[in-house]
């Protein structure tokens, strides 16, 4: 397993759409061990390939305390929504950001799992809103960009500073 570098906002590749995944092999796996392993260390909740610059539709997520449920989601489709909820955020491509967005407060996703076989799942709370950001990330949309366009253009001079503080 590797760690992968994780793209920053804004980055343009950020912004790229993912091709579905053709075929769950041993490389698809790899990357799945690679990406959770990144995940981890980073560390974060969730990641999409799109954070590592691999643009195809594959995502995953562990959201239990102890770090012990990875989920795997490739070729996920939000299938329905309901509800709204709105909560704080925060990326591993937008490090040290934090702000409210609104989501819906429950989806149900189609996806394939690790050994490709297919699977739904509806998903409420902190998993939804994860599923939800992530697929965002496959699509080329990050979630600053739910944010008014004087919120995005201060976040991206922060993300700037920092950048010329650690270089």
């Amino acid at each position: 397993m590797a760690l992968l570098p994780i793209l920053r906002y804004p980055d343009p590749r950020l912004h790229t759409r993912a091709q579905p995944v053709g075929r769950v092999d041993a490389g698809i796996r790899k990357l799945v061990a690679d990406m959770a392993e990144t995940m981890y260390a980073a560390p974060g909740i969730g990641l999409a390939a799109t954070q590592v610059n691999v643009h195809q539709r594959l995502l995953v997520l562990d959201i239990s305390e102890d770090k012990s449920q990875l989920q795997v989601f490739i070729n996920p489709e939000i299938l329905s929504r309901d509800g709204e909820c709105t909560g704080e955020e925060g990326c591993l491509s937008v490090p040290g950001i934090y702000e409210t967005v609104q989501r819906s407060e429950r989806v149900r996703v189609r996806a394939l799992d690790r050994d490709g076989q297919p699977f739904e799942t509806d998903a409420t709370g902190l998993l939804a809103v994860c599923l939800q950001h992530e697929i965002d990330h496959l699509n080329g949309k990050v979630f600053v960009e739910y944010l008014s366009r004087l919120k995005q253009s201060r976040i991206q001079a922060k993300l700037a500073k920092q950048a010329r503080i650690t270089a």
